[in-house]
């Protein structure tokens, strides 16, 4: 099996559905409402075509009946084609995993010529399936935010409305009409990301917290902040636990991280002040109240969204084994540190016009002699060539 997973209005039903003409298939959605009957089904005789009361979820009944027909349509074909099943939004179907997994093992011993690709906007449900039902069956192909030169060539974005805007595709036509962009950015990808995927597919105790952490989050993007000081600015915080459960949500859904402090020992990394990061510069754009001209004036506010807009880059573009962190001994600093466990590079990202050697990096440099420095902007990578590339990219 294929799995496609990342982020909400990434683009993967559309490449999914793109890639899919031309070829025999069927494209389902489990998080449209069910109906009484699917056009997909029609002449195939003795192949149920009743999914349920209309209105209702999809359930696992719907799963097995739109599987039975698309077995139904790969028998009818030519031995040298093959019939492709592509289910969108799975992991809200329950027991979603199970299901194909045993639907998966049939189709496999009686030899069919049955291709599925599962597609889903909730990582953390995705990889529990994955992990628990379907071990060593499926090969994941990740999907994050859109990069600068994607958006570029796509949209003809300049590199400051990229960092303004940031990397939705669906919200590029949009951006000259801010108050309509805005609105998209809240209504078609905030609130679904925290109402439909969080709060309605895991155990959330606190829903207001969740929202208030989001959108405080985004106004401190690009900073250390203690979960002390977190709780002290939000109602109802509970204690850091709840706070660090809720960021971590947050991360696997694509909105707001929280980076950790790169320290040598594991212990200490765990317990160090997160820097809060926007995976996407449109999430602290939309909730600002800076317009693109009012945020470009303000040097301080800008440089935080380059800030932010190179720690996403970052955070999208690393593969798993390599850890996305920053260093602080006060009063040195580095923005970002890639480790991968062989290699370590300290990051510093300089959105100003003049030029300094960042502190910071030298005495990283002191403390963990095998790291290189990387200086992003002014005095070294520009950041459009930076952007460019994924973060392995910068560790070779």
């Amino acid at each position: 099996m294929i799995v496609v997973a990342g982020p909400r209005q990434v683009g993967k039903s559309t490449l999914v559905r793109r890639v899919l003409e031309g070829y025999p298939s069927a494209f389902v959605a489990a998080d449209q409402p069910l109906t009484e009957l699917d056009p997909f089904a029609e002449g195939l005789e003795g192949v149920s075509t009743s999914f349920g009361i209309p209105g209702e979820s999809p359930t696992a009944d719907w799963l097995i009946q739109h599987w039975t027909q698309a077995r139904a349509k790969a028998r009818g074909l030519p031995e040298e084609q093959s019939f492709v099943l592509a289910i969108d939004e799975v992991q809200k179907v329950p027991r979603w995993s199970e299901v194909v997994k045993g639907l998966w093992d049939a189709d496999r011993a009686a030899g069919l010529n049955l291709h599925v690709i599962l597609l889903g906007s909730s990582p953390w449900l995705m990889q529990k399936g994955l992990t628990e039902s379907l071990a060593g069956r499926y090969e994941l192909i990740p999907m994050t935010h859109w990069s600068y030169p994607e958006m570029q060539v796509a949209f003809d974005l300049s590199l400051d409305e990229y960092l303004y805007f940031g990397g939705y595709p669906g919200s590029a036509k949009l951006i000259r009409e801010e108050p309509r962009w805005r609105s998209y950015i809240r209504g078609a990808l905030v609130h679904p990301n925290i109402e439909k995927d969080i709060l309605q597919m895991t155990r959330v105790d606190k829903p207001a917290l969740l929202k208030n952490l989001f959108e405080l989050g985004c106004s401190y993007s690009g900073q250390i902040i203690s979960y002390t000081k977190l709780m002290g600015q939000l109602q109802d915080a509970g204690n850091t636990v709840t706070l660090a459960h809720y960021l971590n949500l947050l991360t696997q859904a694509g909105l707001l991280t929280g980076l950790s402090k790169y320290a040598g020992e594991q212990h200490r990394q765990r317990s160090s002040s997160p820097k809060l990061n926007a995976l996407n510069t449109a999430l602290i754009s939309a909730l600002s109240g800076y317009s693109f001209a009012e945020a470009r004036a303000d040097r301080s506010h800008w440089g935080r969204l380059v800030e932010s807009a190179v720690g996403a880059h970052l955070c999208n573009t690393a593969t798993d084994n390599c850890q996305v962190q920053y260093w602080r001994e006060s009063p040195d600093e580095v923005d970002f540190v890639l480790n991968d466990g062989r290699r370590l590079l300290a990051i510093e990202v300089k959105s100003g016009t003049t030029y300094a050697t960042p502190k910071g990096l030298g005495v990283f440099s002191g403390k963990y002699r095998q790291a290189r420095q990387l200086i992003v902007g002014e005095g070294g990578i520009a950041l459009p060539e930076f952007l460019a590339h994924p973060a392995g990219h910068w560790l070779e």
